[in-house]
């Protein structure tokens, strides 16, 4: 499902940006600083090197065709969630359709208990990193612990000559139910606030893109907080409907997974991006095709019963146009 302003063919002036949910990438191996035992062959999911491999050949097929009906360019720069370690953005970069487009990543292990961390993928013929860094999440549990959850990544760069800020996220879940857990969500949209009055300290007017499962809709608090404080665009409101998100539980579509834009993205001068395209990528090589749960995302597993597909979400994207400077 996509929100479109293209005439229906490839360009060469626009670049897809994307984030995508990999739904628990482990490798094989158990570390024991990490909850990953379940993710080894003799563990819960009996997770072995076969499966490891068929699950990072689909991702890295689906990575590698994310915008390519309106972009003649492979994503420029592609969010990641729940993935492992870096060895994992390895193998996945290793495979056939990622081999070959020379993509480079950051990446910055997180305090979550279980190991899944965020990372960025970038194209380096059109984004060069100058920064990066991990920011710290801290929240409490109810009973006032500190919830070991994913530092939110921040990574700036220059995009075809155009400063630009990133913030990938993975906002604490609702496990322990939606509205107990609000709080974590909305500090988590606090603590990027935060970062951005240091950037604008310096920095008029900056160009943010904030991408990640935020695992609140765009109607939610934290992410009308984080929009409205930071006077930002979500793209992604329009596309969640009750037959249509992200992600389903239950028979219930949701769209936790959302980039935002800055509204100088809204500047169609010369030397400048501009939003162009907002999509859900649920192609249906990515959907369940039988039975009741017909439609949503093709899953790795569900419980401990192997599935054999992608993940648990469709991956989001947003293109921007570029008008390039004359002479």
């Amino acid at each position: 499902m996509a929100f479109t302003f293209f005439p229906g063919k490839r360009q060469e002036d626009v670049c897809t940006i994307a984030f995508y949910n990999l739904e628990n990438l482990f490798d094989t191996r158990n570390d024991p600083r990490k909850l990953d035992d379940d993710f080894t062959p003799k563990g819960f999911k009996k997770w072995t090197p076969k499966r490891y491999r068929n699950k990072l050949r689909k991702l890295s097929r689906t990575i590698s065709r994310l915008g390519g009906k309106t972009s003649s360019h492979p994503p420029v720069l592609v969010g990641l969630a729940e993935l492992e370690n870096k060895k994992v953005i390895h193998d996945l970069l290793g495979m056939p359709a990622l081999r070959k487009k020379g993509y480079r990543f950051v990446h910055y292990d997180s305090p979550d208990e279980r190991g899944i961390d965020t990372a960025l993928l970038y194209h380096p013929a059109h984004f060069s990193v100058t920064s990066s860094k991990r920011i710290p999440l801290y929240v409490d549990n109810t009973d006032g612990k500190r919830d070991a959850t994913r530092d939110i990544l921040y990574v700036r760069g220059d995009l075809h000559g155009e400063d630009l800020h990133v913030f990938v996220n993975h906002w604490p879940s609702r496990r322990d139910g939606e509205t107990i857990t609000a709080y974590k969500r909305l500090e988590a949209a606090n603590t990027i606030l935060k970062e951005m009055k240091k950037i604008e300290k310096d920095i008029r007017s900056p160009n943010y893109i904030i991408m990640g499962d935020f695992n609140d809709g765009p109607t939610d608090k934290s992410i009308m907080h984080l929009v409205a404080e930071a006077d930002l665009h979500n793209p992604m409101g329009s596309l969640h409907t009750a037959n249509s998100g992200s992600a389903n539980y239950r028979n219930r579509w949701s769209l936790f997974d959302q980039i935002l834009l800055s509204k100088t993205f809204f500047n169609h001068s010369a030397g400048h991006h501009s939003f162009a395209h907002a999509g859900i990528f649920d192609d249906h090589l990515l959907k369940e095709w039988h039975g009741r749960y017909r439609g949503i995302p093709f899953r790795t597993y569900v419980g401990k019963k192997y599935l054999g597909g992608h993940s648990d979400h469709f991956p989001v994207y947003v293109q921007l146009r570029y008008s390039k400077k004359v002479g």
